[in-house]
């Protein structure tokens, strides 16, 4: 999968809300009612990952969950790493 340039990367970013970029990679975190809630997030979203067989880096901390992003093999970001994060958007608002 070709990597994106960054006019693509900023016009997938822009429709996404409250991720960001760093680097080669993509970012956000987000904040659940408490650790057992952040830890079910983290069940969804690596099922999600697992089908998609595309798996981010993660971080719990309490009530946060940390979300990075990167096609590693690809040595930067690419549709893979906005199409899964679209996924994960969709799973945060149920």
């Amino acid at each position: 999968m070709a990597l994106l340039n960054d006019t693509e990367i900023i016009a997938r970013l822009a429709q996404l809300s409250g991720w960001q970029r760093e680097g080669a990679t993509i970012t956000k975190t987000y904040v659940r009612a408490d650790f057992p809630h952040a830890v079910g997030f983290v069940v969804q979203i690596g099922m999600l990952a697992e089908t998609a067989w595309h798996h981010p880096d993660l971080t719990i901390n309490w009530n946060k969950v940390g979300v990075t992003l990167s096609t590693h093999d690809e040595g930067g970001l690419t549709e893979k790493d906005f199409d899964l994060a679209e996924k994960f958007e969709e799973s945060a608002a149920q």
